[in-house]
This record gives C-alpha cells, structure tokens and sequence, in this order.
C-alpha cells in the first residue's frame, strides 16, 4: 500500500469541492469519485460525497429513505454516514420513458408527470440545499457529474453537471474512456462545448482505462493543453476486478470471470429492469466463481445456482423472461433439484401470481415454483433489517441458523397461497416477518432482504472463503489514483 501523509484539517472557511466530470456515461466518473473520497479522508480530511440527479435502479437505504449505490459507497469511501442529501434526486426507470422519482430520499409521484425541464427546476432549490449543507459540515466535497456535461440538448436544465459545478466553485477533472477511442477528440470536444466561462473550472483531463506504453500518447497530451490551456493530470490503467460495483449497467464480462479453477458457475438472470445488481459484486470478487449474467436459456443451461435478481419493473420483466424461454429453463432447472435463488423482484416471479389493485406494476401469473402470492401495495416499503434463517435442508441449508444484515426496498407484500398449502404443495418460511420462503425440497428460495452475499458469514458458509472487505475495495482504489496522477495535483485541487 502506497504511505500517505496526513495533512492539516482544513477550517470550515476553506471548504473545497472537487468534481468528477466524464466525456461520456462509464467512463469511471463513480469509481474515481470514490477513490478521491478514500485518498482525502486518509490524509485527515472530513469529506463527503455528493451526486445531484442519480439515474440508477441500484439503491441503498439510509436514514431517511434511499440513494444511489454510488454515492452509499463513496459516503463509507469517506467514511461518512450515507444520507440522503448526498443524492438528493434519485431517478429509477421503470419503463423506457417512465422513472419513479425519489427526492431526498421519498417517492414523489407528483414529480414523475412533470415535463423534465419543469421538474429540473423544481427540485433545483432542494439539490441547492442539499449541496450547501455538506459544504457546511464537511472539509471536502467530491462531487460526481452524470453522463457528459456537455450534451446541448440537455444543457439548459442541467442540475446535475456545469450548474452544480458553477454553484460549488468546484475544481473540476474531466475523464474518458481512452479503451474506446476517439479519447482526445472527446476531450477536446467537451472543452469546445463548455460556456467559455465554465471552462476556467477544469483542473486537468483523466485518461481511464489505458492499455499499453503511456509514452506512445505523446504528443497529444501537450498538444491538447496547447489547445486548450488544461493539462492531462493523469493516465490511468486498466482496471479489470478492482472490486467497486458497477454503477451504469451489469459488470464488465471481465469482472464476472473466474480466477483460477472454476468450483461454481452462477448465473444472474439479466433482465431490462435488473435493479440492485452490486449486491452481486462480492460473489465477482471470488475465486473460482463464475459469475454470468444470464439472457437466453443457454446462459443458465450449466449453472450450479441460478438467480433472479431484483426488478423495478417484476411484471414487465417476468413477460421478458417467458418471452426468452428463460421460465422453462428456470423452471427445468428447479425440476432436476438445481438451487434457484430469488431476491425481492425476483422472489415475487417465483410465486403463483402477481396482483396489482393500484397500478404499482403490473398483474401476471408467476413461475409456480414458491407456492405464494405476492400483492403490490401502493406505499413503498425501505428499511434496514437484521434477521436469522431457521434450520432447513437442501442446497441453501448452509443458511440454517445465520443472522444476516441486510436492506428492503418493495412494494410488493407475499404471503403463503393458502389454497395451495391445502393441497400440499409445501413452502417453508426459514425468515420471521414474511422475509423468506423455501419450497419442500430446499432448492428453491426466495426472500426479501438484499445483500445477502454481502454478509461475510455467508461467503464463509458457502465458499469457505474471506471477504475482501469494502474498506481493502477503497484502499486500493485510492493507491491506484495515488500512483497515477501527476505529483501533487491531488493536493493541488484542495489548495
């Protein structure tokens, strides 16, 4: 690990911001923004994360309700207490042109209708505030943009990018994907695009995702300072499995690859409405393990485990999955005594049938693997919960008897069919509370607590294994920038 030194707290009156801006979406905006927020806090500072608007499926809860997955992780980056000011607006797509809009940390129906540049506005004094609060409480502020901030279609009701950036003063590093190509033009483009005035606010340009002999790149990054008057502060390899969920989409196909023998091929059902995917994350990070995101019945076809995964959308995505094939797939599997797990979204597919009396999401007939039924209510349930398996056999029994910790984030309520149960078909319920259920044969479960795989005791139990724990995860991220920005420019953006 890379020594660091710990530098004077910063008075209140010199409250700094740094921003993390991209050229395109994946780019590593999340990543790096959680690596500042470790490197800062290990040099003595009190830091937070911020993130405006936040379009994601993937949350976590927080006192108050629930953020983005990004910004939990880089709030325990910067070891803060996640809050929901650090995401004040959370946008989870249901549909290809509907979200579910979450302000500091609540469902606001109202806000879902309003034309998009009408509900930018509205929020924008609740993002302000949200914003000036943490600049009040914290040394340091990291802030992460969302996708480019130069999309001119987009500019006039940015909340998220060049507004926040103009608000917080904030010192501003521009990423790209060089792995893509086209990186300089990108740069230079966005430069181009940027209000003349905006442009005083960048510090340096971020290559990410560089594969060779950094010496080839001249002389482009001279070039593009000439250009440009900002200098290229840093050139970043590769990371392949450095441990950080995903923010945007399922993990790079590099990230879910075994190291080493395969012991256990996983497969996680893929869906379009896939929702709370890092909870996956620790099981990528495991040796041995195969981790595969699953869309046809070839993908599951050789899986020791297959997993229904979240969805924010369980109807559409159960029509999805039948319209793969993937039910009878799952269901076969299921037959021949193979381990299907169903976490929330997940959990409701695996059941008789889905009512929807308030037009949450959607009415249809489930797998018929759990004999339950799941009944969508319309106010959201979002809480912690710590919880115990009972005692249970099959392949999941390595469950039996561990207390786990873990998140709710539904509207749907399941309950035991009772006609079902009458004439035998058998469910177990191994959690209190209507949390978990498990068929007579113990192959199957589905339950309602996320993050599972993220409970140390778990990966004990089933692969006998460590957890690399989330704190190694920021470390490491944080020596990588240490190592790979130009001296002194970290400390640079804070003077």
């Amino acid at each position: 690990m890379t020594p660091w030194t710990i530098l004077p707290a910063n008075p209140k009156a010199s409250t700094r911001c740094v921003m993390v801006l991209g050229t395109t979406s994946n780019a590593g905006k999340s990543w790096i923004a959680t690596a500042l927020c470790r490197w800062y806090a290990r040099q003595g500072f009190k830091v937070a994360p911020f993130k405006a608007q936040n379009m994601s499926n993937n949350a976590r809860v927080v006192a108050g309700g629930e953020i983005g997955s990004a910004q939990y992780f880089q709030a325990l980056a910067a070891c803060a207490e996640p809050d929901v000011r650090m995401n004040p607006l959370l946008l989870k797509p249901e549909r290809d042109t509907h979200s579910q809009v979450i302000l500091m940390g609540q469902v606001r129906r109202e806000l879902s209708t309003l034309p998009w540049h009408e509900r930018s506005e509205r929020v924008w004094p609740q993002i302000v505030r949200a914003l000036d609060a943490l600049y009040a409480e914290n040394d340091i502020v990291v802030i992460e943009g969302a996708g480019s901030p130069t999309e001119i279609n987009l500019m006039a009701g940015d909340i998220v990018n060049l507004r926040v950036a103009r608000h917080a003063n904030a010192r501003c590093l521009l990423v790209t994907d060089i792995d893509r190509g086209g990186a300089f033009a990108h740069l230079y483009g966005t430069w181009a695009l940027m209000p003349p005035a905006d442009r005083g606010l960048l510090a340096g340009f971020v290559l990410n995702k560089f594969r060779g002999d950094a010496c080839l790149l001249a002389p482009a990054p001279q070039r593009l300072e000439e250009l440009t008057g900002v200098p290229t502060v840093a050139t970043l390899p590769m990371l392949w499995r450095h441990g950080l969920p995903e923010e945007d989409g399922v993990f790079d196909h590099r990230g879910g690859a075994a190291s080493g023998e395969v012991t256990r091929t996983i497969a996680v059902v893929a869906y379009p409405r896939i929702s709370n995917l890092d909870e996956f994350q620790p099981l990528a990070n495991i040796a041995g393990v195969r981790l595969r995101w699953a869309r046809s019945p070839a993908d599951v076809a050789d899986a020791d485990w297959i997993i229904l995964p979240g969805s924010k959308n369980t109807s559409g995505d159960l029509a999805w999955l039948c319209a793969q094939g993937l039910d009878r797939a799952v269901t076969a599997h299921a037959a021949r005594g193979g381990a299907v797990l169903g976490v929330c979204g997940g959990l409701q597919m695996l059941g008789e049938t889905l009512i929807d009396p308030h037009g949450v999401d959607g009415t249809r007939p489930g797998l018929g693997l759990l004999p339950v039924v799941t009944v969508f209510a319309a106010n959201k349930t979002v809480r912690h919960r710590d919880a115990t398996f009972s005692h249970f056999a099959g392949p999941w029994s390595a469950l039996s008897g561990l207390s786990v910790r873990g998140y709710e984030i539904h509207h749907g309520q399941t309950v035991q069919h009772s006609a079902k149960t009458a004439t035998g078909d058998h469910v177990v319920s191994v959690m209190a509370d209507d949390l978990a259920w498990c068929n007579g044969a113990g192959n199957v479960l589905g339950l309602y607590l996320h993050g599972l795989f993220e409970n140390p005791v778990v990966l004990r139990a089933f692969f006998g294994v460590q957890a690399r724990t989330p704190d190694a995860v920021f470390d490491g991220l944080a020596d990588h920038i240490d190592s790979h920005f130009e001296p002194g420019v970290l400390r640079s953006l804070i003077a």
